[in-house]
């Protein structure tokens, strides 16, 4: 993994903190809850950032944009892909 491969790390460390305490880390939290939780979750930051396309500036769109990814890679770790 080159370190231009911010997707792939940022990958790396969600799988990581699959075992953090609970209390410490969010994604833990929300893998706790797999499949369910973190695929709300990833519906709630695409309807964000769809609205963020559409009436908000480029910060905003891409500060929602930046969530969405996360959440997206956390339900794929949901799923052990």
């Amino acid at each position: 993994m080159s370190h231009n491969d911010v997707l792939g790390r940022l990958a790396a460390n969600i799988k990581a903190r699959r075992t953090a305490r609970p209390e410490d880390s969010h994604t833990r939290r929300l893998l706790d809850g797999a499949p369910v939780k973190p695929a709300k979750k990833l519906g709630e930051e695409a309807v964000e950032t769809a609205i963020a396309a559409l009436a908000q500036d480029d910060v905003a769109l891409i500060a929602e944009a930046a969530d969405l990814l996360y959440h997206l890679l956390v339900v794929l770790e949901s799923r052990h892909i």
